[in-house]
């Protein structure tokens, strides 16, 4: 059996750093208090192939829960993430296919896993008991929710006092969400704060099924490199399998205004410190410094701190010195005379024709150093240097 660690100030800051709703948050505290162990449980659909760091948010919660000795609970939706989840958007997710799903969900236990403890945990897939749902079942879940209660949360209003679309399938995202925390019997669930709906649903159906009920942990939301929400959709992501330098120059591009926010949500550096940082912002210390430290530790968490310390390098080399990084691709393509967009493309320093343009339009494209001016065609020699943004080069043969 689990030893379980009662520290009252590990619980306090468990109960506070990053959270931004408990319920039943006292009661919580009293149950982490009695040494007795908890199920704790955390669901992500991967409606993509990568956790990024705002989905790192709960898995560290989950992390600071197993570090106290209690028995945690990861799943992964694969049936859920079919139905697709609309509690963050503005409009209908389109739904996934089952293939989508299961390339998506390849490798993301091994992702979690750089946070926590496999080992120690429970892995589930939630199509182990969504897709052994039968009709009376669903329509014995379904009674429990009123059509009143779905249509009364935030964005589903706005979406309908918009005249958009709301399907009839993301009525069953959270009593399938609901579910599962049924089936693993959870005590705890974590989620961000746009998924209270859906924890809630949890709540109600376990006291349907004569089960104590779960308290919650809503975590407050990030934002991405471009300051809107870390969402996928938005490619504003930093992935926790992003390579080393990436991740160490996405890090750097975030605001100023949300280092301290990082710190504290995304780091396990110890509070007092990141209060230390936040002090030393106010009274005037370059932010670039404090971010370097945020990127070296973000780095080292997900690497190692060889390769840390050799991100920080190479980012200070080719930013703060402004040399070119060593590790250029060369890349070898036509010589003579391209449209900038189709050069951008078939050097991969972009993905498509628009994200050229975009790029462009954002005075991002350089070639020798100069910016291109015009979207027109220029002249490419072998031994050019194209580089798109701060951090993407390809060097012509």
């Amino acid at each position: 059996m689990a030893k379980i660690n009662t520290n009252t100030i590990k619980i306090q800051e468990l109960l506070e750093r990053g959270v931004d709703e408990a319920i039943n948050k006292k009661s919580l505290e009293n149950k982490l208090k009695s040494g007795k162990v908890l199920r704790i449980k955390l669901g992500i659909d991967p409606t993509s192939p990568n956790i990024h760091l705002g989905r790192s948010i709960p898995l560290l919660k989950l992390k600071d829960f197993q570090e106290l000795g209690h028995r945690i609970v990861f799943i992964v939706g694969d049936f859920t993430g079919v139905i697709g989840d609309t509690s963050d958007k503005d409009s209908e997710r389109p739904m996934l296919t089952t293939e989508v799903i299961k390339k998506n969900m390849k490798d993301y236990a091994k992702q979690a896993g750089k946070i926590i403890d496999l080992s120690k945990c429970e892995v589930h897939y939630n199509s182990e008991w969504l897709k052994k749902l039968t009709n009376d079942k669903l329509g014995e879940l379904a009674d429990q929710f009123s059509l009143a209660e779905f249509i009364a949360r935030e964005n589903i209003k706005k979406r309908l006092d918009a005249g958009k679309r709301v399907s009839l399938r993301e009525l069953l995202y959270p009593l399938l969400q609901g579910y599962d925390s049924v089936m693993v019997a959870s005590n705890v669930e974590l989620g961000g704060t746009d998924q209270r709906f859906n924890l809630l649903a949890g709540r109600e159906l376990q006291k349907y099924f004569n089960q104590e009920q779960q308290d919650i942990i809503m975590t407050i939301l990030m934002e991405g490199t471009d300051g809107r929400k870390m969402s996928s959709s938005w490619g504003n992501t930093i992935n926790l399998t992003d390579e080393a330098n990436d991740m160490f120059g996405k890090v750097m591009s975030i605001n100023d205004n949300l280092i301290i926010k990082y710190f504290t949500l995304a780091t396990r550096v110890p509070m007092m410190e990141v209060k230390n940082y936040e002090k030393q912002l106010k009274a005037g210390t370059n932010p670039r410094d404090v971010k370097a430290k945020l990127a070296k530790e973000i780095v080292r968490i997900y690497h190692n701190e060889k390769l840390a310390t050799s991100a920080e390098e190479a980012f200070v080399k080719q930013f703060k010195n402004k040399e070119l990084p060593d590790d250029i691709l060369e890349v070898k393509i036509k010589l003579g005379n391209w449209k900038v967009d189709d050069l951008l493309v078939a050097l991969k320093l972009v993905s498509s024709k628009t994200e050229a343009r975009r790029m462009f339009e954002q005075n991002a494209v350089k070639l020798d150093g100069q910016k291109v001016a015009e979207l027109k065609e220029i002249s490419v020699k072998s031994g050019a240097i194209v580089q798109v943004g701060k951090r993407k080069f390809a060097k012509i043969k």
